[in-house]
Protein backbone atom coordinates (compact mmCIF):
# COMPACT_ATOMS: atom_id res chain seq x y z
CA UNK A 1 0.00 0.00 0.00
CA UNK A 2 0.86 3.83 -0.64
CA UNK A 3 1.08 5.72 2.68
CA UNK A 4 -1.46 8.10 3.02
CA UNK A 5 0.59 11.41 3.49
CA UNK A 6 3.58 10.99 1.20
CA UNK A 7 2.77 8.33 -0.81
CA UNK A 8 5.63 5.86 -0.40
CA UNK A 9 5.35 2.28 -0.47
CA UNK A 10 4.43 0.32 2.94
CA UNK A 11 5.89 -2.61 4.10
CA UNK A 12 7.07 -2.66 7.68
CA UNK A 13 4.02 -4.05 9.45
CA UNK A 14 3.40 -2.75 13.16
CA UNK A 15 0.74 -5.62 14.35
CA UNK A 16 -2.26 -7.81 12.83
CA UNK A 17 -5.16 -8.14 14.59
CA UNK A 18 -6.89 -10.75 11.78
CA UNK A 19 -9.91 -9.38 10.99
CA UNK A 20 -13.38 -7.40 12.32
CA UNK A 21 -16.44 -5.63 11.65
CA UNK A 22 -16.44 -2.17 11.17
CA UNK A 23 -16.36 -1.23 15.50
CA UNK A 24 -19.24 1.08 15.65
CA UNK A 25 -21.30 -0.64 13.23
CA UNK A 26 -23.65 -2.17 16.37
CA UNK A 27 -25.90 -4.95 15.10
CA UNK A 28 -29.90 -4.66 15.21
CA UNK A 29 -32.38 -8.15 16.12
CA UNK A 30 -33.16 -7.60 12.37
CA UNK A 31 -29.10 -7.50 11.59
CA UNK A 32 -28.66 -10.43 13.55
CA UNK A 33 -29.93 -12.63 10.79
CA UNK A 34 -27.50 -11.57 8.19
CA UNK A 35 -24.06 -11.82 7.78
CA UNK A 36 -21.79 -9.52 9.11
CA UNK A 37 -18.55 -7.59 6.86
CA UNK A 38 -15.36 -8.61 8.20
CA UNK A 39 -12.57 -6.60 7.21
CA UNK A 40 -8.36 -7.13 7.80
CA UNK A 41 -7.28 -5.01 10.65
CA UNK A 42 -3.79 -4.72 10.06
CA UNK A 43 -1.71 -1.65 11.13
CA UNK A 44 1.35 -0.56 9.42
CA UNK A 45 4.27 1.85 9.62
CA UNK A 46 5.45 4.24 6.45
CA UNK A 47 9.77 4.33 7.14
CA UNK A 48 9.95 7.76 5.38
CA UNK A 49 7.45 10.06 7.40
CA UNK A 50 6.81 7.47 9.78
CA UNK A 51 2.99 7.96 9.56
CA UNK A 52 1.76 4.60 11.09
CA UNK A 53 -1.59 3.97 9.46
CA UNK A 54 -4.05 0.82 9.15
CA UNK A 55 -4.82 -0.70 5.84
CA UNK A 56 -7.91 0.65 4.26
CA UNK A 57 -11.00 -1.48 3.16
CA UNK A 58 -13.53 0.84 4.21
CA UNK A 59 -14.81 4.69 2.54
CA UNK A 60 -15.23 6.68 5.60
CA UNK A 61 -18.72 7.35 4.85
CA UNK A 62 -19.31 3.82 5.07
CA UNK A 63 -18.08 3.72 9.01
CA UNK A 64 -19.76 7.19 9.66
CA UNK A 65 -22.83 6.80 8.25
CA UNK A 66 -26.83 7.00 9.35
CA UNK A 67 -26.32 4.00 12.33
CA UNK A 68 -23.42 5.67 13.90
CA UNK A 69 -24.18 5.12 17.54
CA UNK A 70 -21.07 7.40 19.59
CA UNK A 71 -22.15 10.26 21.32
CA UNK A 72 -19.53 12.44 23.65
CA UNK A 73 -21.68 13.50 25.91
CA UNK A 74 -22.52 10.01 27.63
CA UNK A 75 -19.08 10.75 29.63
CA UNK A 76 -19.62 13.33 32.49
CA UNK A 77 -15.33 13.00 32.26
CA UNK A 78 -15.11 13.95 28.30
CA UNK A 79 -17.55 16.83 29.34
CA UNK A 80 -15.46 18.25 32.24
CA UNK A 81 -12.46 17.98 29.80
CA UNK A 82 -14.84 19.96 26.72
CA UNK A 83 -16.08 22.72 29.41
CA UNK A 84 -12.26 23.08 30.48
CA UNK A 85 -10.92 23.05 27.02
CA UNK A 86 -13.18 25.98 26.00
CA UNK A 87 -12.59 28.14 29.31
CA UNK A 88 -8.69 27.95 28.42
CA UNK A 89 -9.44 28.54 25.00
CA UNK A 90 -11.40 31.72 25.50
CA UNK A 91 -8.75 33.06 28.59
CA UNK A 92 -5.66 32.15 26.44
CA UNK A 93 -6.50 33.25 22.91
CA UNK A 94 -8.85 36.28 23.77
CA UNK A 95 -12.24 35.19 22.30
CA UNK A 96 -15.10 37.16 22.27
CA UNK A 97 -18.64 37.63 21.19
CA UNK A 98 -17.49 39.25 18.08
CA UNK A 99 -15.42 35.57 17.57
CA UNK A 100 -16.21 32.62 15.44
CA UNK A 101 -15.16 29.47 16.83
CA UNK A 102 -15.83 26.22 14.40
CA UNK A 103 -15.63 23.01 15.71
CA UNK A 104 -14.55 19.82 13.12
CA UNK A 105 -16.41 16.12 14.36
CA UNK A 106 -18.75 18.28 16.77
CA UNK A 107 -20.63 15.41 17.37
CA UNK A 108 -23.70 15.70 19.57
CA UNK A 109 -22.30 19.24 20.98
CA UNK A 110 -20.90 18.18 23.82
CA UNK A 111 -18.12 20.94 23.42
CA UNK A 112 -19.95 23.35 21.44
CA UNK A 113 -22.65 23.96 24.07
CA UNK A 114 -20.34 25.90 26.26
CA UNK A 115 -18.97 27.92 23.50
CA UNK A 116 -22.50 29.03 22.80
CA UNK A 117 -23.09 29.83 26.80
CA UNK A 118 -20.53 32.08 26.53
CA UNK A 119 -22.17 33.91 23.42
CA UNK A 120 -20.01 33.24 20.78
CA UNK A 121 -20.98 32.00 17.58
CA UNK A 122 -19.96 28.91 16.14
CA UNK A 123 -20.55 26.15 13.98
CA UNK A 124 -20.28 22.34 14.50
CA UNK A 125 -19.91 19.95 11.43
CA UNK A 126 -20.19 16.37 12.07
CA UNK A 127 -21.03 14.34 9.05
CA UNK A 128 -23.09 11.28 10.79
CA UNK A 129 -27.13 11.75 11.35
CA UNK A 130 -27.76 11.00 14.51
CA UNK A 131 -25.34 12.93 16.47
CA UNK A 132 -25.66 16.04 14.36
CA UNK A 133 -29.97 15.91 15.15
CA UNK A 134 -28.39 15.86 18.33
CA UNK A 135 -26.68 19.19 18.23
CA UNK A 136 -29.33 21.09 16.67
CA UNK A 137 -31.70 20.42 19.52
CA UNK A 138 -29.01 21.96 21.81
CA UNK A 139 -29.00 25.08 19.19
CA UNK A 140 -25.87 24.41 17.84
CA UNK A 141 -25.64 25.08 13.63
CA UNK A 142 -24.51 21.93 12.48
CA UNK A 143 -23.27 21.08 8.97
CA UNK A 144 -23.46 17.58 8.48
CA UNK A 145 -20.60 17.02 6.11
CA UNK A 146 -17.25 15.77 5.73
CA UNK A 147 -14.64 18.17 6.46
CA UNK A 148 -11.75 19.09 3.97
CA UNK A 149 -10.79 21.75 0.95
CA UNK A 150 -14.09 21.55 -0.63
CA UNK A 151 -16.31 22.41 2.53
CA UNK A 152 -13.17 24.27 3.93
CA UNK A 153 -14.39 26.63 0.26
CA UNK A 154 -17.64 26.77 0.53
CA UNK A 155 -17.57 28.16 4.31
CA UNK A 156 -15.18 30.81 3.46
CA UNK A 157 -17.43 31.66 0.68
CA UNK A 158 -20.13 32.25 2.97
CA UNK A 159 -18.19 34.28 5.46
CA UNK A 160 -17.33 32.02 8.16
CA UNK A 161 -13.67 32.09 8.55
CA UNK A 162 -12.79 31.23 12.09
CA UNK A 163 -10.91 32.70 15.02
CA UNK A 164 -10.53 29.02 16.58
CA UNK A 165 -11.18 25.33 14.72
CA UNK A 166 -11.14 22.60 17.25
CA UNK A 167 -10.87 18.97 16.19
CA UNK A 168 -11.05 16.80 19.14
CA UNK A 169 -10.25 12.98 17.77
CA UNK A 170 -10.57 13.15 14.81
CA UNK A 171 -7.59 13.26 12.70
CA UNK A 172 -6.56 10.00 13.39
CA UNK A 173 -10.30 8.99 11.74
CA UNK A 174 -9.77 10.84 8.22
CA UNK A 175 -8.25 8.87 5.08
CA UNK A 176 -7.16 11.91 3.19
CA UNK A 177 -5.39 13.53 5.61
CA UNK A 178 -3.51 16.27 3.73
CA UNK A 179 -6.85 17.39 2.57
CA UNK A 180 -8.33 17.64 5.72
CA UNK A 181 -5.36 19.39 7.16
CA UNK A 182 -5.46 22.15 4.10
CA UNK A 183 -8.96 22.31 4.79
CA UNK A 184 -7.90 23.76 8.59
CA UNK A 185 -5.71 26.46 6.25
CA UNK A 186 -8.51 28.09 4.28
CA UNK A 187 -10.81 27.89 7.26
CA UNK A 188 -8.39 30.00 9.74
CA UNK A 189 -8.68 33.92 10.25
CA UNK A 190 -4.72 35.30 9.32
CA UNK A 191 -4.65 35.45 13.48
CA UNK A 192 -6.70 32.28 13.66
CA UNK A 193 -6.22 28.66 16.25
CA UNK A 194 -6.71 25.22 15.16
CA UNK A 195 -6.25 22.72 17.93
CA UNK A 196 -5.62 19.13 17.05
CA UNK A 197 -6.25 16.50 20.68
CA UNK A 198 -5.47 12.62 19.24
CA UNK A 199 -4.05 9.77 21.17
CA UNK A 200 -0.57 9.74 21.36
CA UNK A 201 1.63 7.15 19.40
CA UNK A 202 3.90 6.81 22.78
CA UNK A 203 1.27 6.03 25.05
CA UNK A 204 -0.51 3.01 22.13
CA UNK A 205 3.26 1.44 21.71
CA UNK A 206 4.39 1.89 25.41
CA UNK A 207 1.30 0.62 26.85
CA UNK A 208 0.33 -1.84 24.45
CA UNK A 209 -2.87 -0.31 23.86
CA UNK A 210 -3.57 -2.53 20.43
CA UNK A 211 -7.54 -2.43 21.32
CA UNK A 212 -7.62 1.33 20.18
CA UNK A 213 -6.70 -0.03 16.60
CA UNK A 214 -9.82 -0.43 14.49
CA UNK A 215 -11.14 0.62 11.48
CA UNK A 216 -12.39 4.18 12.15
CA UNK A 217 -8.81 5.00 12.92
CA UNK A 218 -7.47 5.26 9.65
CA UNK A 219 -3.95 6.72 10.90
CA UNK A 220 -1.87 6.54 14.73
CA UNK A 221 0.32 9.89 15.31
CA UNK A 222 3.08 11.14 16.61
CA UNK A 223 3.80 14.41 17.51
CA UNK A 224 6.71 14.88 14.82
CA UNK A 225 4.85 13.17 12.27
CA UNK A 226 2.04 15.27 12.93
CA UNK A 227 4.22 18.27 12.67
CA UNK A 228 5.76 17.56 9.30
CA UNK A 229 1.95 16.81 8.16
CA UNK A 230 0.78 20.32 9.19
CA UNK A 231 3.85 21.58 7.72
CA UNK A 232 3.30 20.53 4.55
CA UNK A 233 -0.30 21.86 4.26
CA UNK A 234 0.36 25.24 5.54
CA UNK A 235 -0.13 25.40 9.35
CA UNK A 236 3.01 25.89 11.93
CA UNK A 237 2.75 24.23 15.11
CA UNK A 238 3.81 26.62 18.02
CA UNK A 239 2.61 24.13 20.77
CA UNK A 240 1.81 20.70 22.14
CA UNK A 241 0.69 19.90 25.49
CA UNK A 242 0.24 15.75 27.01
CA UNK A 243 -3.49 14.82 27.76
CA UNK A 244 -4.41 12.14 30.27
CA UNK A 245 -7.08 11.17 27.76
CA UNK A 246 -7.85 8.15 25.82
CA UNK A 247 -5.11 6.59 27.68
CA UNK A 248 -2.17 9.37 26.91
CA UNK A 249 -3.70 12.30 24.33
CA UNK A 250 -1.52 15.54 22.80
CA UNK A 251 -3.39 18.74 21.89
CA UNK A 252 -1.31 20.34 19.54
CA UNK A 253 -2.11 24.41 18.82
CA UNK A 254 -1.15 25.29 14.95
CA UNK A 255 -1.44 28.85 12.94
CA UNK A 256 -1.51 29.50 9.38
CA UNK A 257 1.95 29.58 8.00
CA UNK A 258 3.61 32.79 7.37
CA UNK A 259 0.96 34.56 9.42
CA UNK A 260 0.59 34.11 13.15
CA UNK A 261 1.37 35.49 15.67
CA UNK A 262 1.73 32.76 18.16
CA UNK A 263 5.46 32.18 19.80
CA UNK A 264 6.97 29.36 19.28
CA UNK A 265 7.22 27.45 22.60
CA UNK A 266 9.68 25.13 24.10
CA UNK A 267 7.02 22.16 24.33
CA UNK A 268 7.69 21.51 20.69
CA UNK A 269 11.19 20.44 20.51
CA UNK A 270 11.39 19.26 24.08
CA UNK A 271 8.61 16.49 22.94
CA UNK A 272 10.37 16.03 19.45
CA UNK A 273 13.56 15.42 20.96
CA UNK A 274 11.47 13.14 23.69
CA UNK A 275 10.12 11.18 20.22
CA UNK A 276 13.83 10.92 18.23
CA UNK A 277 15.06 9.16 22.01
CA UNK A 278 12.40 6.90 22.04
CA UNK A 279 13.15 5.39 18.51
CA UNK A 280 10.34 6.50 16.58
CA UNK A 281 11.99 7.07 13.32
CA UNK A 282 13.81 3.12 13.56
CA UNK A 283 12.06 -0.18 12.68
CA UNK A 284 13.52 -1.72 16.20
CA UNK A 285 10.89 0.48 17.81
CA UNK A 286 7.95 -1.12 16.32
CA UNK A 287 8.71 -4.69 17.19
CA UNK A 288 7.16 -6.44 19.39
CA UNK A 289 4.39 -4.76 19.71
CA UNK A 290 3.03 -7.94 18.10
CA UNK A 291 3.88 -10.37 20.86
CA UNK A 292 2.61 -7.68 23.43
CA UNK A 293 -0.89 -7.74 22.09
CA UNK A 294 -1.15 -11.36 21.63
CA UNK A 295 -0.18 -11.47 25.95
CA UNK A 296 -2.94 -9.20 26.20
CA UNK A 297 -5.55 -11.38 24.60
CA UNK A 298 -4.11 -14.93 26.23
CA UNK A 299 -4.55 -13.32 29.79
CA UNK A 300 -7.83 -11.90 29.12
CA UNK A 301 -8.92 -15.19 27.56
CA UNK A 302 -7.40 -17.22 30.44
CA UNK A 303 -9.27 -15.25 32.96
CA UNK A 304 -12.68 -15.38 31.09
CA UNK A 305 -12.76 -19.00 30.56
CA UNK A 306 -11.66 -19.84 34.40
CA UNK A 307 -14.41 -17.66 35.68
CA UNK A 308 -16.77 -19.54 33.45
CA UNK A 309 -15.34 -22.86 34.63
CA UNK A 310 -15.60 -21.61 38.56
CA UNK A 311 -19.35 -20.70 37.44
CA UNK A 312 -18.33 -17.24 38.18
CA UNK A 313 -20.47 -14.74 35.83
CA UNK A 314 -19.09 -12.00 34.44
CA UNK A 315 -20.30 -8.80 32.16
CA UNK A 316 -18.66 -5.62 30.74
CA UNK A 317 -19.33 -2.39 30.83
CA UNK A 318 -19.37 0.20 27.96
CA UNK A 319 -20.12 -0.64 24.40
CA UNK A 320 -17.26 1.08 23.52
CA UNK A 321 -15.15 0.77 20.08
CA UNK A 322 -11.80 -0.40 21.86
CA UNK A 323 -13.49 -3.04 23.25
CA UNK A 324 -15.14 -4.24 20.52
CA UNK A 325 -11.69 -4.86 18.96
CA UNK A 326 -10.14 -6.74 22.09
CA UNK A 327 -13.26 -9.14 22.29
CA UNK A 328 -13.08 -9.94 18.64
CA UNK A 329 -9.47 -10.29 18.63
CA UNK A 330 -9.84 -12.59 21.85
CA UNK A 331 -12.58 -14.86 20.14
CA UNK A 332 -15.25 -14.04 22.93
CA UNK A 333 -18.76 -14.57 22.62
CA UNK A 334 -21.87 -14.34 24.87
CA UNK A 335 -20.93 -17.57 26.87
CA UNK A 336 -17.59 -16.02 28.59
CA UNK A 337 -19.41 -12.26 29.10
CA UNK A 338 -23.18 -12.42 29.25
CA UNK A 339 -24.24 -8.68 28.25
CA UNK A 340 -22.21 -4.80 27.91
CA UNK A 341 -24.19 -2.27 29.97
CA UNK A 342 -24.29 1.35 28.23
CA UNK A 343 -25.90 4.32 29.55
CA UNK A 344 -26.63 5.85 25.72
CA UNK A 345 -30.00 4.41 24.92
CA UNK A 346 -28.70 4.59 21.10
CA UNK A 347 -27.08 1.91 22.17
CA UNK A 348 -29.37 -0.63 23.97
CA UNK A 349 -30.92 -2.93 22.67
CA UNK A 350 -28.58 -3.23 20.12
CA UNK A 351 -25.75 -6.34 20.03
CA UNK A 352 -21.23 -5.74 19.64
CA UNK A 353 -20.48 -6.05 16.07
CA UNK A 354 -18.75 -9.51 15.89
CA UNK A 355 -18.84 -11.00 18.90
CA UNK A 356 -22.67 -10.03 18.64
CA UNK A 357 -23.16 -9.48 22.61
CA UNK A 358 -26.21 -7.89 23.78
CA UNK A 359 -26.31 -4.41 25.30
CA UNK A 360 -28.17 -3.58 28.01
CA UNK A 361 -29.02 -0.39 29.95
CA UNK A 362 -27.48 -0.20 33.56
CA UNK A 363 -30.60 -1.91 35.36
CA UNK A 364 -29.11 -5.25 34.26
CA UNK A 365 -26.57 -5.19 36.95
CA UNK A 366 -28.65 -5.36 39.60
CA UNK A 367 -31.22 -8.35 38.60
CA UNK A 368 -27.95 -10.32 37.86
CA UNK A 369 -25.26 -9.31 40.20
CA UNK A 370 -22.53 -10.61 38.20
CA UNK A 371 -19.59 -11.85 39.99
CA UNK A 372 -16.59 -9.47 37.57
CA UNK A 373 -17.53 -6.37 35.32
CA UNK A 374 -15.08 -5.67 32.74
CA UNK A 375 -14.50 -2.15 32.06
CA UNK A 376 -14.01 -2.07 28.22
CA UNK A 377 -13.30 1.52 28.04
CA UNK A 378 -10.67 1.75 30.40
CA UNK A 379 -9.58 4.95 29.86
CA UNK A 380 -12.46 5.54 32.19
CA UNK A 381 -12.49 3.51 34.89
CA UNK A 382 -12.10 5.82 37.67
CA UNK A 383 -15.43 7.40 36.58
CA UNK A 384 -16.83 4.01 35.78
CA UNK A 385 -15.71 2.09 39.32
CA UNK A 386 -17.77 4.99 41.05
CA UNK A 387 -20.83 5.27 39.44
CA UNK A 388 -20.87 1.55 39.54
CA UNK A 389 -19.48 1.56 43.01
CA UNK A 390 -22.66 0.03 44.49
CA UNK A 391 -22.05 -3.65 42.87
CA UNK A 392 -19.30 -4.00 45.71
CA UNK A 393 -22.52 -4.32 48.25
CA UNK A 394 -22.82 -8.32 46.39
CA UNK A 395 -18.97 -8.51 46.00
CA UNK A 396 -18.59 -7.39 42.36
CA UNK A 397 -15.21 -7.05 41.38
CA UNK A 398 -13.52 -4.83 38.49
CA UNK A 399 -11.53 -6.19 35.51
CA UNK A 400 -9.58 -4.28 32.80
CA UNK A 401 -7.55 -6.21 30.55
CA UNK A 402 -5.21 -3.66 28.64
CA UNK A 403 -2.26 -2.80 29.58
CA UNK A 404 -2.10 -5.71 31.38
CA UNK A 405 -5.08 -7.96 33.70
CA UNK A 406 -5.92 -6.57 36.78
CA UNK A 407 -8.51 -7.19 38.97
CA UNK A 408 -9.45 -4.03 41.05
Amino acid sequence: MKCRHCNTEVTLVLVDLGSAPPSNAYLTRLTLRRPEKWFPLKVLVCEYCWLVQAESYSRAAELFNDEYAYYSSFSDQWLLHAKTYVSVMCERFGLTPASQVVEVASNDGYLLQFVKVLGIPCVGIEPTAGTAAAARSKGIETIEEFFGVSLANKLLAEGKQADLITANNVLAHVPEINDFVSGFRLLLKTTGIATFEFPHLLQLISNSEFDTIYHEHFSYLSFTTVQQILTKNGLEVFDVEELGSHGGSLRVFAQRSGFGSQLLSRNVANLVQRELEAGIHTPKYYAGFQARAEVVKNEFLGFLVNAKRDGKTVVAYGAAAKGNTLMNYAGVRADLISFVVDRNPAKQGRYMPGSRIPIVPESHLRALRPDFIVILPWNLRDEVMAQLAYTREWGCAFVVAVPSLDIL
